[in-house]
C-alpha cells in the first residue's frame, strides 16, 4: 500500500476534525465556586476555563458559565437553580456543605444535567466527585511530619473553616495519623479560616502559650503565614511544620532552608473534573467506576507531595509566576481519557 503523502495526511485530519466538529454538541458546563477567600480558587476557575478552552483544539466546542462569590450555602444552592434553568448540560461544583444539596442535585438529575463536585466531596448520589481525597491529603502531611520528628513531640495543628467538608476531612485524616505516634501529642488545635493573617496570629499566640512546641501541622492557605511567626519568634531551626504551594512561600522556602513539606492540592481539580465531565457528556464510559470514597461516588486524583527532596523541582515548576501561584497539576484531556473504555 502507498504511503500517504504529508499533505494527504493532513487533508485526512482536517475531514476527521470537521466531522466531529459537525457531530460534536456543543455543551455549556456551570461551574460554581462558593468561597473567593484565595487566590487558590481564582487559579482553580482560571484552569477550568483553560481546559474548556483546550477542547476546541478536538472539534468540542465548551462553554463555562461562571458562578463565584463569598456565600452561604442556599446563596450556592441558588448558583444550581440558576445553572438548571440555563439548561446547562453540565454542573461542576466546590461545594460549601457536603450534605445540604442532595435535593437540588436531583432537581438537576431529573433535568438531565451531569454533576460533578471539586475539591470536596458530597454525600448526593446523583453526584460524581472528582479530585483528590482530602482525608489522604490530611494524612500525608501528618505522616511527613511525624516521621520527621522521630514519632515524638507536641504538636498543635491550625485548621481551615470550621464544617467545610474538604477541612473535616484533613482533619479526620491527621488525627488518623498522629493516633498510630503514641508519643506525639496535639496540645491544641485552633480554626484560621485558610487565611494568612489569621495563621500567623494563631501561630503567634500558640508559640506564646506553647513555646516548647516541636511540630505544627498547618493547612495551606495559613501555612506561609504560621511560618512567619515562627521565624519571627526565631525557632526556624528548632521546629518542622507543614507548608504552602504557593510560589511566595516555595520561594521562601528554598531560601531559608525551612523543615517543612506540603501536600498539594492543585487547583487544576476543577479543570480535570472538567475534562471527566466532557468525556461523559459524550457517552463515554468509565473503566473504573467512581465507587470510591466515604460515599461511593468519588474518582480520585493522586496528590503530589513537596518536600525538601523534590523542593527544586517545584521551585523550577514555579519560574516566572506570580508569588500567588500555586504549584498545580491536572488530568490533561488525554490522561482523562486514557479513564475512559
Amino acid at each position: 500500500m502507498k504511503k500517504l503523502t504529508a499533505l494527504a495526511l493532513s487533508t485526512v485530519a482536517a475531514i476527521a476534525v470537521s466531522v466531529f466538529s459537525a457531530e460534536a454538541k456543543d455543551l455549556k458546563i456551570g461551574l460554581s465556586n462558593g468561597w473567593v477567600g484565595s487566590e487558590w480558587r481564582t487559579q482553580m476557575i482560571d484552569e477550568a476555563k483553560a481546559a474548556a478552552a483546550a477542547w476546541g483544539d478536538k472539534g468540542q466546542k465548551v462553554e463555562v458559565v461562571v458562578q463565584s462569590a463569598n456565600v452561604d450555602v442556599p446563596g450556592q444552592i441558588a448558583h444550581i437553580r440558576n445553572f438548571i434553568s440555563e439548561g446547562v448540560d453540565a454542573i461542576i461544583i466546590n461545594p460549601n456543605s457536603p450534605t445540604a444539596f442532595d435535593p437540588v442535585f436531583a432537581q438537576a438529575k431529573e433535568a438531565g444535567i451531569l454533576v460533578i463536585s471539586t475539591d470536596a466531596e458530597v454525600s448526593s448520589p446523583d453526584a460524581t466527585y472528582v479530585g483528590i481525597d482530602q482525608k489522604a491529603w490530611g494524612a500525608a502531611g501528618a505522616k511527613w511530619l511525624a516521621e520527621t520528628l522521630g514519632g515524638k513531640g507536641n504538636v498543635v495543628a491550625i485548621n481551615g473553616v470550621a464544617g467545610h467538608p474538604a477541612n473535616e476531612m484533613r482533619v479526620a485524616g491527621y488525627k488518623e495519623v498522629f493516633s498510630q505516634y503514641p508519643d506525639i501529642k496535639v496540645v491544641n488545635e485552633v480554626n484560621a479560616n485558610w487565611d494568612q493573617a489569621q495563621g500567623q496570629q494563631a501561630m503567634q499566640n500558640l508559640l506564646a502559650t506553647y513555646p516548647d512546641i516541636n511540630g505544627v501541622w498547618v493547612q495551606d492557605g495559613m501555612a506561609a503565614g504560621a511560618w512567619k511567626s515562627i521565624i519571627d519568634a526565631g525557632k526556624a531551626s528548632d521546629i518542622a511544620a507543614t507548608g504552602e504551594i504557593r510560589k511566595d512561600f516555595i520561594d521562601l522556602w528554598t531560601k531559608d532552608k525551612l523543615n517543612s513539606g506540603a501536600s498539594v492540592n492543585p487547583p487544576g481539580v476543577m479543570a480535570s473534573a472538567l475534562n471527566v465531565a466532557v468525556l461523559m457528556l459524550q457517552g463515554k464510559e468509565l473503566k473504573e467506576p467512581a465507587t470510591a470514597g466515604q460515599y461511593g461516588n468519588a474518582l480520585y486524583l493522586p496528590i503530589p507531595f513537596i518536600d525538601s527532596k523534590n523542593l527544586a523541582e517545584a521551585a523550577k515548576a514555579l519560574e516566572g509566576k506570580p508569588g500567588y501561584y500555586s504549584y498545580t497539576s491536572q488530568l490533561s484531556i488525554p490522561e482523562a481519557e486514557a479513564l475512559f473504555k
